[in-house]
């Protein structure tokens, strides 16, 4: 077994790297751009070198960074978790060339499987079903366009290179195809560094069900069962499950033989993932003769959500992946192999799905998972006061639960993202917990257009806190008033003295304060009284008794009105995030000697809502638009975010030009609203 290795990676999955290797004995080298330098997976390593810039391409893609970084520390192998090099046939030439060990597929099958086009071509030799589309190599607009229109829309255009949703695109219509294509070309470029695609037959309504195959060197090859990646947004997975809901034996059956049939086809070694497209209704009992399900690609890596299939067989991959790459045989046999139990996996990411997923950066003021135990598992690359940076994936972490049944599972899951606190961007905590209280869901009515069809459900109009979230909010507010004074007074020359005192005592009665707070863009007033130890609150016209106390910096104990809660009320800057019986809410403190400005004009800017940079301008200046049409494209974060006009207007002016780099909130275009 190795005594060093190399984790050519970051974030989670170079923690995740860290903790089985550290389980084994085996030391651990990180290696990290300068943005990176106090990073988690830096910090848990047990030695880091740092390789470059924050830029993917001037630090974690640079090859022979990284294959000097692991010849200076002596590290006999690497390790390149997922995305990044991982799937490089360069990168595992270079680590042969200088006697390191790829923990990861031979070469050939990186080639054979690197291109989603050539590994189609493959996968026909091999007699495994694909979906109807285009996987050659002319890629002339034109000719593509033919392709597509010879298919039959909708068509999906997808990066031959690509992974994560990026470089790909669903067309409904052939006049919008060449838009499409051009922006698949420059996302892919961008990504992977090759703007190579191909077409697809977009199929209505499929599953996305994938195998775990995994193979040694010495011939065996298994499959550890099945995930459902079904519940996507962007073409990007958001939740995924094991095993896949109301799969039969013997559908599971013909599928596993497919998949270690396509690693055999290429002599895989080590992790991989055969993905397939199950159009809806072919798992069930009824439809298990029919035999429906097409190849869609390999992944020559470990998964994102690897996790969930550990859970189901209590298994470890990334042990399995060390011992694989140090020559052993594999562990167990396929006869050996059991499923477990159901096991869920959350995507935790750091961006506002009310605004289409758009990513957020910032500081994680405040980061509390839930408790992690036999049924709850949380994979994460940061900690509380870590950045979120525009350079990389904005995942904050994988939050993983396990049970007995599918049923239980998900009661699981509600739990833990109820327990889950995040402050300081946006979050799509509250957004996942829809999903999986959404009845579809629930029923394992899935495929990947969930969240398109569940709109309505997973994208509800903003509802007012209730008054038990305004009342806490209120209290918090008094009692660290009173911490405050309290401080102030021991730091003060004479600490009883009793003008530090702020406990409502007046000679004649007690003193009454006006909390006012606003959510959204209501405002209320909560009115307190003081009462010895606790408070009278008058919120909207009824009276309430509250007391509480701090057990942490944020944790409350509340009792309102002989109902007593635990909950957390975090302070950042003016606002306050209370998070009260599963839900969250946010409110601004507001001081009424404050006055505001008079507000926004018609005529304005509109602004970077993240650091990128311009890509496009597609609006003319001085041209009439209507309200939602392309005006640029901004690329942050390795995808394309295109901003788009507020009203119906006049495009004054650009203040960027394609190339340019914009900051957070930089004003992009001056705009002028239509008089009405």
């Amino acid at each position: 077994m190795f005594k060093k290795i190399l984790i050519a990676n970051r974030g989670e999955i170079a923690c995740r790297v860290i903790k089985t290797a550290r389980r084994m004995g085996i030391r651990t080298v990180a290696v990290y751009s300068e943005a990176d330098a106090g990073a988690r997976h830096v910090r848990l390593a047990d030695e880091a070198v740092c390789i470059g810039a924050a830029p993917p391409r001037e630090s974690y893609l640079v090859v022979d960074k990284i294959i000097a970084a692991a010849l200076a520390t002596g590290a006999q192998a690497i390790h390149p978790g997922y995305g990044f090099l991982s799937e490089n046939e360069d990168f595992a030439q270079a680590c042969a060339k200088n006697g390191i060990v790829f923990i990861g597929p031979p070469v050939y099958a990186l080639r054979a499987m690197g291109s989603k086009s050539e590994a189609k071509k493959l996968m026909e030799k091999a007699g495994v079903p694909l979906t109807p589309g285009y996987h050659g190599d002319n890629q002339d607009p034109e000719f593509l366009r033919q392709q597509a229109d010879g298919i039959g829309y909708p068509v999906l255009i997808k990066a031959a290179a690509g992974g994560g949703g990026k470089g790909m695109r669903a067309v409904d219509r052939s006049e919008d195809f060449l838009d499409a294509l051009a922006s698949c070309k420059r996302e892919a470029a961008s990504s992977f560094g090759d703007q190579h695609v191909l077409i697809e037959k977009y199929l209505q309504r499929p599953r996305h069900i994938e195998f775990q195959v995994f193979g040694d060197s010495h011939g065996n090859c298994v499959y550890l069962f099945e995930r459902d990646c079904s519940v996507q947004r962007r073409h990007q997975k958001v939740l995924e499950e094991a095993p896949a809901p109301n799969m039969t034996p013997a559908r599971r059956a013909a599928m596993g033989k497919a998949a270690v049939d396509a690693a055999r086809a290429v002599g895989y070694v080590g992790a991989g993932t055969v993905e397939f497209i199950v159009p809806q209704g072919t798992v069930d009992e009824k439809a298990a003769q029919d035999g429906s399900f097409y190849f869609m690609e390999m992944n020559t890596r470990l998964q994102v959500e690897h996790p969930v299939t550990e859970m189901i067989t209590g298994l470890d991959l990334v042990e399995w992946q060390l011992k694989v790459g140090a020559g052993e045989t594999l562990p167990l046999q396929q006869e050996q192999l059991v499923i477990r139990g159901h096991a869920l996996e959350a995507r935790i990411y750091a961006e506002d799905p009310d605004k289409g997923f758009l990513p957020s950066i910032g500081r994680l003021i405040h980061l509390a998972p839930p408790t992690e135990t036999l049924h709850v598992r949380v994979d994460t690359g940061v900690e509380q006061d870590d950045e979120i940076s525009p350079h990389y994936d904005p995942m904050i972490a994988k939050l993983i639960v396990w049970d007995e049944s599918r049923e239980q599972a998900l009661a699981r899951m509600l739990q833990a993202l109820a327990d889950y606190r995040v402050v300081g961007v946006s979050n799509n905590i509250g957004f996942l917990s829809r999903v999986v209280a959404c009845p579809a869901f629930a029923q394992a009515d899935l495929d990947t257009g969930l969240i398109e069809r569940e709109r309505a459900f997973l994208f509800p109009e903003a509802a007012e806190p209730p008054a038990e979230a305004w009342l806490v909010a209120a209290l918090a507010e008094l009692i660290r008033d009173q911490q405050y004074a309290a401080a102030e007074a021991t730091a003060s020359s004479d600490p009883h003295s009793p003008w530090h005192a702020r406990d409502g005592w007046r000679l004649n009665g007690t003193a009454r304060r006006e909390i006012r707070l606003r959510a959204g863009e209501t405002e209320k007033v909560v009115n307190a009284g003081y009462a010895g130890e606790s408070f009278t609150l008058e919120f909207e016209g009824c009276m309430t008794t509250a007391a509480g106390r701090f057990t942490g910096s944020s944790e409350l104990r509340v009792d309102l009105g002989g109902r007593r809660i635990n909950v957390t009320v975090v302070s950042a800057n003016e606002k306050r995030h209370v998070f009260i019986d599963g839900l969250s809410f946010i409110f601004a403190r507001i001081d009424p000697l404050f006055h505001a400005g008079s507000g926004i004009g018609a005529e304005g800017g509109l602004t970077a809502p993240m650091p990128g940079k311009v890509i496009a301008l597609i609006a003319a200046v001085g041209a009439r638009v209507e309200k939602g049409a392309p005006l640029l494209i901004l690329e942050a974060m390795k995808m394309e975010h295109t901003i788009t006009a507020p009203a119906a207007g006049t495009v004054k002016a650009f203040c960027f030009s394609v190339g340019e780099q914009v900051s957070d909130g930089a004003e992009l275009v001056e705009f002028g609203v239509d008089k009405k």
